[in-house]
């Protein structure tokens, strides 16, 4: 059965309580790693510098405290399979649905179901939609 790291739950113990709940319920089934909650201001420039986000400190969701988006991996990590990463980022958008919480992926940004109109794909964002 699977189970989060020491790790992976130190990074979502900085997550909003419903990412928390969310994460918790698909890693009943599923092998993941909590890559990133939060993020301060020297980490957000690291994402951005990296090209791993495309927004600066203090606006994306990861710089609220608690955080409001999660960064997630199909574990072990294998970042050449993107399928992996859609599977699981399709479980996750079901069980959010079962749960009642509201969610947009790095993978759907605007939410349509059409995964080739995205000019930024950022397979491990998950975040919560107010």
């Amino acid at each position: 059965m699977p189970a989060l790291s020491r790790q992976s739950l130190d990074r979502l113990s900085t997550c909003h309580e419903k990412l928390q709940e969310l994460i918790y319920q698909v890693s009943k089934d599923f092998d993941l790693t909590v890559l990133c909650g939060h993020r301060d201001k020297l980490e957000q420039d690291k994402a951005v510098l990296e090209g791993r986000s495309k927004v600066q400190y203090p606006n994306s969701k990861h710089n609220q405290l608690p955080s409001l988006a999660v960064d997630i991996a199909p574990y072990p990590i294998d970042w050449n399979d993107v399928r992996r990463f859609y599977y699981l980022i399709g479980y996750i958008k079901g069980i959010a649905n079962k749960l009642g919480i509201k969610i947009r992926v790095g993978a759907d940004w605007n939410g349509n179901g059409e995964i080739k109109d995205q000019n930024f794909h950022d397979l491990p964002h998950i975040e919560l939609v107010e």
